[in-house]
């Protein structure tokens, strides 16, 4: 079996954080102040491309988090994700100023990334490239991403339906490069876990919905407090792309999913904008989400609990040693 992926790629990338997390791209949550505060902090803050009205505010959002980190002592790096699917007219102008601010990290979604990897590439930038199933990420790998960013069952916002586990094995038998793992996670103890697992680094969202530097409304950060995982719904007939949405939001906006939807499309995203404005998504983990703190507070509380977990482990290898002879 061929096998993709380098994991001195990785190696480098974990030098540059405090903790192996990258704070979701969410549509109309994430905006400058989410992503300097997380890079800020020693994560990888990212922002959806989409989430500026043109390419013309996107340069000027871009300039200013650029200058902003230029101002904070070792910050960590900073995403942009681009939406690669054909109907995303904004592509071209879009991937031109990942090169112009030279974006350390690019995130592709919804298509193949093969069309933004030179570019990339060219300066030295990260793509890593989102995929649901084994399929999809097989085909990212083999066009030269440098990591993948596995949409696992749970995921808030477009989600997978793959078992963590499996998937990740899965993927790891044939790519070498970083993985990370997202759905469903809101823990320090979570993210030991995914490490354990094989992933390199863990893609947060639901916690930093409910951060003070999110341009999440207030109702929508209670009503994440007052959610479990049994108040998530999934449905594709918000965007044509399975999602996973708070049921209060979608009952109180009146939306019915009964209908049939008319598949993805950047167009049609932009029609529903209003629409994603009042329902809102979570993903399994939103248990979790307990307080609006800031992302400062929120990446120490999760380094705390991963190190308490990985320190659980090191003692429960002592308490249970492999006895080969034994267990013969």
């Amino acid at each position: 079996m061929e096998r993709y992926g380098d994991p001195q790629v990785t190696a480098r990338l974990k030098k540059q954080l405090k903790l192996p997390l990258v704070v979701a791209p969410m549509f109309l949550v994430s905006g400058q102040d989410l992503v300097v505060a997380s890079s800020s902090s020693g994560v990888i803050g990212s922002i959806p491309a989409l989430n500026a009205r043109t390419t013309e505010i996107l340069d000027q959002w871009i300039g200013k988090i650029v200058a902003r980190l230029r101002e904070k002592t070792a910050a960590a790096p900073f995403a942009v994700n681009l939406i690669v699917h054909a109907s995303n007219a904004r592509l071209d102008a879009d991937l031109d100023l990942m090169v112009k601010h030279r974006v350390p990290v690019v995130i592709s979604s919804v298509g193949s990334p093969d069309r933004v990897i030179e570019k990339i590439h060219g300066y030295g930038g990260l793509v890593l490239s989102d995929a649901a199933t084994v399929r999809h990420a097989r085909r990212a790998a083999s066009v030269g991403v440098d990591g993948l960013v596995l949409l696992s069952a749970g995921a808030g916002g477009n989600t997978g339906w793959l078992n963590p586990l499996s998937f990740v094995a899965e993927v790891r038998d044939f790519f070498d490069g970083p993985i990370a793992l997202a759905g469903g996670l809101s823990s320090g103890r979570q993210i030991a876990a995914a490490e354990m697992m094989g992933a390199d680094f863990v893609l947060m969202g639901t916690t930093f919905i409910a951060t003070l530097e999110s341009e999440a409304d207030q109702s929508y950060r209670e009503m994440l407090i007052e959610s479990g995982a049994d108040d998530v719904v999934t449905t594709d007939k918000l965007s044509g792309i399975p999602a996973n949405i708070l049921r209060a939001s979608l009952e109180r906006s009146g939306f019915t999913v009964s209908g049939d939807h008319k598949g993805f499309s950047v167009k049609r995203e932009a029609e529903l904008m209003k629409l994603w404005r009042d329902i809102w998504s979570a993903g399994h983990g939103v248990g979790g989400v307990t307080r609006v703190a800031g992302v400062s507070d929120e990446v120490e509380r999760l380094m705390r609990e991963r190190a308490t977990a990985l320190q659980g482990n090191a003692a429960l290898g002592k308490a249970y040693p492999m006895n080969i002879a034994s267990s013969r």
